[in-house]
């Protein structure tokens, strides 16, 4: 079928699926694979449960005249993205980076929707179903698109690129995630500034922070807009608290997010400069950027059992490890407990990398370094502030978690050693 004729029939349809268990009436369902399952065999569920039409790429399901077969259901799926995208015809913002994509993401969300209908990328739905899911969320009601884009190889922001097509874009930082697929941190950056490959080649627009010198050097011969400290920024914007909570002026406005950590400025930063470039008024980024409040184990303040307790659980690399654990260092008040997990994705890196954390948070004004995992277990920095764990069950039978009341504790580390379980055993 071609693409026109399929996007006229997503256009009947309320919304897209790619999971039986959350299909609802008059969705569009894509029966994708993957290394264990096959979703061409759900076509049929599909439908009982509600879509009014499936994209198959199996003639042996194609059953009925509302399973529409095609060549590659992944491909389809990205093909009608770029073409809804297209028809839509409305300014799309990307972004990428090691660290703050998402919250980031959320920040410039809260800002530009105090004046535009958006729709942003829904959770960290950034690669390559992701990306084509957001766009397809889109409506006619939507203004401006907010699309996050992840990678962990090179040519993968590219891809997603040529899906999105972005008007302008933003990269948050260049820092040691992914080291495994990327290489280094060279390959890093070659990876994340393929967004500004493609914005230069076809004449668009980034936005830069030109406090970083590797974003200036990067973003050379591109139309660009700026934020920073400095008085030759386009929006200035500066950092007057952290102790926890995050305040700032610019334009002579004083803004007191709910967000903790230094290391969350430039996100704040970077909201308020889109914001501006979009004409919303200085008031409205305020009210929008202090009524956000972060969520899904993301710089979250909990308190619970008589402490207070810094919930960053949801992924972790050594630039946002070694950024929380500064930031913690940095608060007054109460005792202080690190709890910290494996980073994953760093390749031949990831002993010299964990070593250093170790370092860093054993040096740091931290009175007690809890390693969980494999990677942190076998570390040999010595030091009487660091008691090593190696697995989450090995911590939660031997630590003594009455001893964290009266203090401020950290849990961070990447996704998979899912230490949000940490709540549960206070």
């Amino acid at each position: 079928m071609k693409i026109n004729l399929l996007h006229a029939l997503f256009l009947e349809c309320d919304n897209v699926s790619t999971d039986t268990r959350k299909v609802a009436k008059n969705d569009m369902f894509f029966a994708l694979k993957g290394d264990h399952f096959n979703g061409n065999t759900f076509a049929h569920k599909a439908l009982e449960n509600g879509a009014s039409y499936v994209i198959v790429d199996d003639a042996e399901y194609q059953t009925s005249e509302n399973i529409i077969l095609v060549n590659n259901v992944l491909e389809t799926l990205q093909e009608l993205a770029t073409f809804h995208r297209s028809a839509l015809n409305i300014p799309i913002i990307a972004l990428t980076g090691s660290n703050g994509k998402t919250t980031t993401k959320e920040l410039i969300n809260a800002a530009l929707s105090q004046k535009y209908c958006t729709t942003a990328t829904v959770g960290n739905l950034n690669n390559h179903i992701g990306v084509p899911l957001t766009l397809l969320s889109m409506t006619k009601h939507t203004e401006i698109g907010i699309v996050e884009m992840g990678a962990n190889h090179l040519e993968e922001i590219s891809f997603l690129c040529r899906i999105a097509k972005p008007d302008y874009g933003y990269i948050t930082n260049f820092g040691k995630a992914h080291l495994e697929g990327f290489g280094s941190i060279e390959g890093v950056i070659k990876g994340k500034t393929e967004l500004y490959r493609y914005l230069e080649k076809n004449n668009k627009l980034i936005f830069v922070n030109t406090n970083d010198t590797l974003q200036i050097k990067h973003s050379s011969n591109i139309k660009i807009f700026s934020f920073g400290t400095e008085n030759n920024a386009d929006v200035r914007v500066l950092l007057e608290a952290a102790a926890p909570f995050i305040a700032v002026n610019f334009k002579n406005e004083k803004l007191i997010t709910q967000l903790i950590g230094a290391y969350n400025f430039n996100n704040i930063s970077a909201a308020i400069c889109i914001a501006t470039f979009f004409k919303v008024s200085n008031a409205a980024i305020k009210k929008g950027l202090e009524r956000y409040v972060p969520a899904n184990n993301r710089s979250q303040i909990i308190n619970k059992s008589g402490a207070k307790i810094i919930l960053d659980a949801y992924n972790a690399n050594p630039t946002s490890m070694t950024a929380a654990l500064e930031s913690l260092s940095t608060l007054n008040g109460a005792s202080k407990i690190a709890v910290l997990g494996d980073m994953f994705e760093l390749g031949n890196e990831a002993k010299t990398e964990h070593n250093a954390i170790a370092a860093l948070a054993s040096n740091l004004n931290i009175d007690e370094v809890l390693l969980v995992g494999e990677n942190f277990y076998i570390t040999n920095v010595h030091s009487n502030k660091i008691k090593r764990y190696r697995t989450f069950e090995d911590f939660k039978n031997n630590f003594d978690f009455s001893s964290i009341k009266n203090t401020t504790l950290l849990i961070k580390g990447s996704r998979g050693m899912a230490l949000e379980r940490v709540l549960n055993l206070l």
